[in-house]
């Protein structure tokens, strides 16, 4: 039987940071997935100069072979409404493919990898668990997004929680398709939902176009997909038909429905842990984040990963995200009606599109990287 000192369940950019951040501790670190990378992601694809900088990714490089796409900019509306264009000067965000990323992260990220391989069975045996029975480690780690095994093992109930749903599509443009396409590149385009309860993008990186849109509230959210595209039409925004299939997937946003972080000798990060910013659903940053936090706490632990020795992480993680005291959508016990004026006349105000949604829900600018 095989052995290792920290198991990772799932290769994204939560168990690869967490890897990354072990690699020069001593500790064997395997990552288990039942991908093969490189795989397709389903998501919007941006991340922040925190994330860079976090992961210690020189962008120069990084661009070379892959796509990076700097972002100076948003425009960005209720549906129907002012659209507002906002400008910075400089990047501060980069448009990525995830299939690309995820790839470089865990390549790089000095673990032994087991791709291809399921996660069939977990046992827990005195201090060891046993995975698939062929795998021991003391120390497991949850990182295989919302419907992660480890998660459920830990009692995740993914049925009785409050899931955004999303649906999207990337895909190449073609020449002809990148010319009469409206979305400039550096200005992501974001369209909110009158309720507050999602928004829809439409997002382009050099010739790869990505449309989508998400909502804490998942009925009839095909209908609200379908109404999002026509609306994106009409305005001359897209002008790609038929479009290749929409894909769908669901995530957990922070304080909505806490996840049990720590047990004896797990720790849960990322999606698996429920991290995704409540405002925006951005996953990327917080996955980051929580999987150096987790090797932060493992390295701290010394080999003794008892609930007691692992709170350390817990800590990073509200220090860092806040206390899980149930986040709402904005205005939720208001009526519909008000909402919607609400909606309007805020995201036709510069300083509330600029501070408020982009600089603090998206950008999270007045937070500094982790290390």
């Amino acid at each position: 039987m095989d052995a290792c000192d920290v198991l990772i369940v799932g290769g994204g950019p939560a168990g690869a940071a967490c890897a990354w951040k072990l690699r020069d501790s001593g500790l064997r670190v395997t990552i288990l997935d039942k991908a093969v990378f490189p795989r397709d992601k389903v998501c919007g694809g941006w991340i922040t100069p925190a994330v860079l900088e976090e992961l210690k990714i020189d962008p120069a490089e990084y661009a070379r072979e892959r796509v990076l796409q700097p972002i100076t900019g948003f425009r960005v509306s209720c549906m129907g409404g002012r659209e507002m264009e906002m400008h910075y000067g400089v990047p501060v965000s980069y448009g990525i493919r995830r299939c690309e990323f995820d790839d470089f992260l865990l390549r790089r990220s000095g673990a032994c990898l087991l791709l291809g391989s399921p996660l069939t069975h977990i046992e827990r045996s005195r201090r060891e668990w046993v995975l698939n029975g062929e795998i021991r480690t003391p120390m497991l780690i949850g990182a295989g997004g919302t419907f992660c095994p480890v998660a459920r093992y830990l009692g995740a109930k993914v049925n009785g929680e409050s899931l955004v749903a999303a649906q999207e599509a990337e895909f190449v443009m073609d020449a002809r398709q990148a010319d009469a396409c409206a979305v400039r590149a550096e200005i992501p385009e974001l369209y909110f939902c009158s309720d507050m309860k999602g928004y829809g993008w439409c997002f382009r990186k050099q010739n790869v176009l990505n449309i989508g849109l998400g909502r804490v509230d998942s009925h009839g959210l095909a209908g609200h997909v379908e109404s999002f595209l026509k609306y994106l039409k009409q305005r001359g925004r897209l002008r790609i038909d038929p479009l290749p299939p929409m894909h769908g997937h669901a995530y957990l946003l922070y304080g909505r429905t806490p996840r049990k972080l720590i047990d004896e000798g797990a720790l849960l990060i990322g999606d698996a842990a429920g991290l995704a910013y409540a405002q925006s659903g951005e996953g990327i940053r917080p996955a980051v984040e929580s999987g150096l936090m987790a090797a932060q706490a493992i390295i701290a632990a010394q080999a003794s990963y008892s609930p007691e020795r692992l709170e350390l992480y817990r800590d990073l993680v509200v220090k860092r995200f806040g206390k899980t005291d149930g986040a709402t959508c904005i205005g939720s016990h208001l009526p519909t009606g008000v909402i919607a004026l609400l909606t309007r006349r805020l995201l036709a105000s510069e300083w509330f599109t600029r501070g408020v949604v982009l600089n603090r829900w998206f950008l999270h600018r007045e937070e500094a990287a982790v290390w």
